[in-house]
């Protein structure tokens, strides 16, 4: 999760379909892991707030919120993620193990 939301935090031109991108990856990454028991129901709930923050993101790109709203939001899920992170250290190396 940490990783994840590093990578669009860090993202200078970040678009809503990058977003969607790294939402899709999100959310059947962690459905995989939750199904082979490799993270808890828990886990998988916790981690779900993110992806669900990061639709929310998408959709205020695409409305033209302001950049200083949009990273608020960033910071916010930034902080989840880390929280995520600290709660479930294996998460984040699993979830990136799946990326291409």
């Amino acid at each position: 999760m940490k990783t994840s939301m590093n990578r669009l935090h860090t993202n200078d031109s970040l678009t809503s379909q990058i977003v969607a991108k790294e939402v899709v990856f999100l959310s059947e990454t962690l459905g995989n892991l939750r199904d082979s028991g490799e993270i808890s129901n828990d886990a998988y709930l916790e981690a779900g707030g993110i992806q669900g923050g990061l639709a929310l993101i998408a959709s205020l790109i695409d409305q033209d919120v302001s950049d200083d709203e949009i990273q608020e939001g960033l910071d916010q899920l930034v902080v989840r993620a880390f929280r995520i992170s600290t709660n479930y250290p294996e998460m984040d190396e699993k979830i990136e193990n799946y990326r291409s």
